[in-house]
């Protein structure tokens, strides 16, 4: 057996054991925490709700255990069953070496995984959000939603992939300085784009008619020097009843999206306090800060394809025998998560820092006690465990547990 294939299989196995020991350990300790609701929130959420947050939070877990070990088995059926390899020489009936075969084996793998993932979302959706009271979406939704998803990824995503071959193929070895600039364009694009031209096409955006309200959020995004360009109304509740806020976009396209489910629950002074949270990100340039590590990770990331791309052991030791550049780029997207996972915990850590951080702006720019009360309406709404293990959320969870966030506050407060 190849060093790089005992390497792999050792990351890959234990990555899968660590997911699902978190997974195990999230079960047993929220059912451990089932019938006491924490002190702190005693006063507001009854036993009856957090047993369905309890509910909610372990189906979702065993939904995810099961495919976490489905992944597992895919991921070893396309290496060293040979999947990868039937499909290149697929592909390669269709078309002649260069840039279409790279194109048209990625997609068909894409179209595989979509496939794949169908059941799981679907079971997600119909099973676990239906029972919990969540889903409104119809099934004639829910596949208009998967085509229009394939029409942009033809639209959008097949051009950037051939792109990005096309540098690969053709500029040499610094190819790697160029795909990343491309990617970059391409992501603050997107940014500029989503607002006006991507998301209307799945929702619904009408402008926030409740005049009191309106003024209201004016005066403090005024109060925190913010320009905004639109605050709208998005129709959440034609799939979910789940409510959320948030801000999107940059410079003109830059504009504040409220879920219906949001307003038609929470207090004004409540909104005001929660939007004051979103604020936070971006007046602490959360947003940019997160782009730029992305970026910079994904430059990272390239240029490491770039040395892999040229071993041969790298492709041998996952069993495919007909190296290319569109391989490369799969075998690279199978075998960097194994070897990252467990670096999860930095990456949530840093995301919980910044809603912490958030949590501080917003405590300084609208009561505490509107924030404390907004949160624990949503905690309760959307279901969410007050009890979720620690060690699992420290790998998963990029907001901070609730009785720690609201503990938090309750200091501030003080």
């Amino acid at each position: 057996m190849q060093t790089f294939t005992l390497a792999f299989l050792t990351t890959l196995t234990l990555a899968t054991a660590t997911k699902l020991w978190l997974g195990v350990r999230h079960l047993d300790h929220v059912q451990r925490h089932r019938n006491s609701v924490p002190a702190e929130f005693a006063n507001e959420i009854s036993l009856d709700a957090h047993h369905r947050a309890a509910d909610y939070s372990r189906a979702k877990t065993r939904l995810a255990l099961v495919s976490t070990v489905f992944e597992c088995a895919v991921i070893l059926v396309l290496t060293f069953g040979g999947g990868l390899q039937l499909l290149q020489d697929i592909t390669a009936g269709w078309f002649a070496p260069g840039i279409a075969r790279g194109v048209s084996l990625v997609a068909l793998l894409g179209a595989i995984m979509m496939a794949i993932d169908i059941p799981f979302d679907w079971y997600r959706t119909f099973g676990i959000e239906q029972r919990f009271g969540f889903n409104n979406m119809t099934p004639g939704l829910f596949v208009i939603d998967a085509l229009k998803h394939v029409a942009l990824a033809v639209a959008l995503i097949i051009p950037l992939l051939a792109c990005i071959l096309w540098l690969m193929e053709k500029s040499g070895a610094w190819w790697w300085i160029y795909a990343w600039l491309v990617l970059v364009v391409f992501g603050l694009f997107m940014q500029l784009i989503f607002p006006i031209w991507i998301q209307p096409w799945f929702n619904k955006f009408t402008p926030l008619a409740d005049e009191q309200l309106r003024q209201r959020i004016e005066q403090l995004v005024t109060k925190c020097g913010f320009k905004v360009q639109g605050l709208m109304i998005m129709d959440g509740s034609r799939r979910s009843s789940h409510g959320n806020a948030y801000f999107i976009g940059f410079g003109k396209t830059k504009r504040i999206v409220f879920f219906d489910t949001l307003l038609s629950r929470l207090l004004p002074s409540e909104i005001e306090a929660v939007l004051a949270h979103e604020l936070g990100h971006f007046k602490l340039h959360h947003v940019i800060k997160r782009m730029a590590w992305s970026f910079l990770i994904s430059l990272l990331f390239l240029w490491l394809l770039s040395e892999l791309m040229n071993q041969s052991w790298f492709y041998a030791g996952l069993n495919v025998q007909s190296p290319s550049r569109a391989m490369a780029l799969i075998l690279f997207s199978i075998v960097m998560p194994q070897f990252i996972f467990l670096l999860h915990p930095l990456t949530s850590y840093y995301s919980r820092k910044h809603e912490f951080e958030a949590d501080h702006y917003a405590a300084r720019h609208a009561p505490v006690a509107d924030l404390i009360s907004g949160l624990v309406k949503l905690y309760k709404d959307n279901a969410a465990t007050l009890t979720p293990d620690p060690l699992h959320s420290a790998f998963y969870d990029s907001h901070p547990p609730a009785t720690l966030r609201i503990a938090r506050l309750q200091a501030a407060k003080a």
